[in-house]
Formats: C-alpha cells, sequence, structure tokens
C-alpha cells in the first residue's frame, strides 16, 4: 500500500513549517551535532518511507494517516510503501546495492549488515534523551555498532513472544493453565496429541516465526549463534535443543510445522489445528475479531521455562534506517524524533503489539494490559506485565552484529532445526554444517 500527501499550507493548524524550523534551532542547542538546515527541507519535498507490513492492517492504516499529517503539516509529501516481512530483506540489499530508495527503511529486526549503508543516529537518541531519558538497553544493543561506535538504527517499538495456547486442550493433559516447561511442553503436547490428535505448533520453518522460535529454544537450552566475543559457537547445549526438537515433533508434531510459510502457525491456531505456538499476540487479537468464542479459548504465558531461564527472543524489533544515500535525511531524522513520541499512539492503534522501548512514553501498561476491553477476561493479557524483563535482544548474550544477522535473515537456525527434527543427518551433523556455515559468514565481516 502507499499513501502520498501534497502538501498545502493549512493557517487553522498550529504547528508551521516555521515552528518545525524552530524546533530544530533548539534541538541544535540541545545537540549541536543534529540540525535541520533549511535547504535540506526545502530543496526535497517528498520523504519516501519503506515498513514492513504490520500483522494488524489497522495499525499500517493509521500509521499512513499519521506520516501523512506529519508531511502535511511541513509542506512535504510523504510516500510510504508497507513490504511484506519475507520481502524485507531482499528489497533492503536492493535499495543498499543500487544506492538507491527510500530515504527511511523501517525493519522487523535491528539491520545491522547494512550499518555501512546507514548513517549515525545518535542525533536521534539525543533528542529523545532529552524527554524520555538515556537509550534504553534492548534499544541501545539493537542499533549500536560496538566495532564502529555509531548507531546505524532506531529502535522505537518492540513485539514479545509469548506461549500461546488452547486451554480446552492442555486440559485434556491436566495442564489447564498450559505447559510451563519445555519438558511439560513435550509430555503434556505427546498426551494431548494421543487423545484428540491436535499436535503442537511450533514452527521449524524458514519463516519469521520460524527464525524467532528457534533461535529461542537454542537459546533457552544455553546455546547460542556466537559468544560474547562474536565467534560462531555449537556445543553440547545446541545438540541438546536440536534433541529436544527432533523428539518434541516425533512425539507431538506436525508435518506442517516443517512446511509452513508465513503465518502459517497463526492460520493453523485460529482454525484450532494445533494446540500452541510460540509468536505475536497479533494472534489473538485476529481471534477476538474471528469469534468471541474461539478468543476466549486462547490464552496467554510467558515462554517456556529452559535450562537457562523463561526467555524469549523479540517476535520483532522496530528498528528504523535512514540511509547515507538519502537525500532527505534532516527530515527523515526528525520524523524518526516524532516517531517515537507517538509510542502511546502506537501501543493502542497496534491493539497492545508494539511496546514501546522507553517506559516513559507509556507509564500505564501495567494498568491496561490488566484491564484490556477486548480481551475475555479483562485480565487476559497480564501476562506480559513482565514481558521486558524476559525478552533478551537479537544478538545476545552480546550485542547484534552483522554476523549474527546475516545468520538469521539466512535462515541458517531454522534450516538446522528442520533438517534435525526430519532425521536427515545425525543431531551433530547437522550441528557442524551450521557451524561451517556460520564461521563462512562470520569471516566475511571480520574484514569489514
Amino acid at each position: 500500500m502507499k499513501a502520498n500527501a501534497t502538501m498545502r499550507r493549512d493557517p487553522a493548524k498550529t504547528t508551521t513549517r516555521r515552528d518545525f524550523l524552530k524546533r530544530a534551532a533548539g534541538a541544535a542547542v540541545l545537540c549541536p551535532f543534529f540540525s535541520f538546515p533549511l535547504r535540506a527541507l526545502a530543496s526535497q519535498p517528498t520523504l519516501k518511507v519503506a515498513k514492513w507490513a504490520h500483522f494488524l492492517p489497522e495499525f499500517d492504516l493509521w500509521f499512513e494517516g499519521w506520516a501523512s499529517e506529519w508531511g502535511r503539516q511541513r509542506d512535504l509529501q510523504i510516500a510510504v510503501d508497507e513490504i511484506p516481512v519475507e520481502n524485507v530483506y531482499p528489497r533492503a540489499q536492493a535499495e543498499t546495492s543500487a544506492e538507491d530508495g527510500h530515504d527511511l527503511f523501517i525493519f522487523p529486526w535491528p539491520p545491522a549488515e547494512f550499518q555501512h549503508y546507514a548513517i549515525d543516529h545518535g542525533a536521534v537518541y539525543q533528542m529523545a534523551a532529552s524527554k524520555y531519558g538515556s537509550v534504553p538497553q534492548m534499544a541501545y544493543k539493537s542499533t549500536f555498532s560496538f566495532k564502529n561506535k555509531r548507531f546505524f538504527a532506531v529502535a522505537d517499538s518492540w513485539i514479545p513472544s509469548p506461549l500461546l495456547y488452547f486451554e480446552d486442550f492442555w486440559q485434556q493433559a491436566n495442564m489447564p493453565y498450559g505447559p510451563l516447561t519445555y519438558t511439560s511442553l513435550h509430555s503434556g503436547g505427546q498426551r494431548v496429541r494421543d487423545k484428540t490428535g491436535i499436535p503442537c505448533g511450533l514452527a521449524f520453518t524458514s519463516t519469521l516465526e520460524g527464525n524467532i522460535t528457534c533461535n529461542t529454544i537454542l537459546y533457552a537450552f544455553g546455546g547460542t549463534i556466537t559468544n560474547r566475543k562474536g565467534e560462531p559457537r555449537i556445543d553440547g547445549r545446541t545438540t541438546a535443543a536440536l534433541s529436544f526438537a527432533k523428539s518434541l515433533y516425533r512425539d507431538a508434531g506436525t508435518p506442517d510445522e516443517i512446511s509452513w510459510r508465513a503465518g502459517g502457525n497463526l492460520r493453523s491456531m485460529l482454525s484450532r489445528k494445533v494446540t500452541c505456538t510460540m509468536g505475536s499476540i497479533s494472534l489473538l487479537r485476529m481471534a477476538e475479531k474471528q469469534s468471541a468464542e474461539l478468543a476466549s479459548k486462547i490464552r496467554i504465558q510467558p515462554p517456556l521455562l529452559g535450562s537457562y531461564g523463561v526467555t524469549a527472543f523479540p517476535h520483532v524489533t522496530n528498528c528504523s534506517t535512514v540511509w547515507e544515500f538519502s537525500k532527505n535525511q534532516a527530515a527523515a531524522q526528525q520524523f524518526l524524533v516524532d516517531m517515537i513520541d507517538q509510542s502511546k499512539t502506537a501501543f493502542e492503534k497496534s491493539q497492545g503489539c508494539n511496546f514501546p522501548t522507553y517506559p516513559k512514553t507509556l507509564p500505564d501498561l501495567l494498568v491496561r494490559l490488566e484491564n484490556d476491553k477486548r480481551a475475555d477476561p479483562p485480565s487476559k493479557y497480564k501476562e506480559l506485565k513482565d514481558a521486558l524483563h524476559w525478552t533478551p535482544n537479537l544478538g545476545a548474550p552480546g550485542p547484534v552484529t552483522p554476523a549474527w544477522m546475516e545468520t538469521f535473515n539466512t535462515f541458517v537456525i531454522p534450516r538446522m532445526f528442520r533438517r534435525a527434527v526430519i532425521g536427515e543427518l545425525s543431531v551433530l551433523d547437522v550441528a557442524r554444517a551450521a557451524e561451517t556455515e556460520m564461521k563462512q559468514i562470520a569471516e566475511k565481516w571480520s574484514h569489514v
């Protein structure tokens, strides 16, 4: 979808172009390395924004409207393109290869491997600091290059990845509150499938859902893609995670888990073909629109307990990058500053999916989670109240790196899991093959 707005001066509006430039001048006082020169805004009347298509279309409609109004108040045209998640990475590759495209690119994950095409976004964070404090840890570790000492993006929001399950199915295993550990997921899932024929629904596919699920399982078992030094790492904890996934698939799974396309696990949950899955609460929001009875049977709980504790990677880390080849860098940076200011509205328009990285933008988050007007019961979403504590940044235990993100975006980990669960090779051989692939990626980035 694309939304364009041709700007006309509206004297009824309180924010004019002159006001905008005054704000920019004030910003320069607070942060002298961040300014918006008049010529930059006057000579480039169109700001082109690429954005991943949200799981809830209502959010994108709001975003387009807000962006259009933002531009109208500044005598700028705004062009917003929503890109399906599966097309984001190749689209960014094409734009950076050509050094031409959008001015601002909004990713659903940290774009670390594109950092050499990005401006330093430290000024945007500096502007936000005057209102909301220092850069939150999740944003810092997701957008700061420790090698180049600069911010390659701005993270304004994120989406947690809880476990979603059908209460009535899990009552068949005497677990009305769902599985709490990976061990109980296996044992309970096996009992439920034996009784009802309905399997578990974790995604082991080369999709966003599969990527987050497989990396979460790996991390929960204490395995990681790289160690703290950024070196590829495959060890006994990795093979333990793969062995678990193989037994879960064999005893409680379904062949669909290795063949779903984007959103396949969510569609299977909505049609009650699986008992549980890991993912965004957009699944539950879709269920609430589809059927109140269906939604009332779906429950949320924190991630499963593994040997590394209760933890799950964010389903989305909303990261925005202004390209160095952008012709509208000043306007794009101001757009990001103002987008952070919209975090409360973004939470509301995403129906509670988009958690703000700056907690001060939504001080009543806990109250909202405990009394949700759409939920049955209204307190259903309170299980997310500690989400920030059980959500590490992508790249954990260290910060995100280009090698980590290329491993993520080329689906090395879900491909490793898929090969293990179907028994293509032994668990150890599958792990060694993935390690070889990761070493090749790491070697490439060691020279950059």
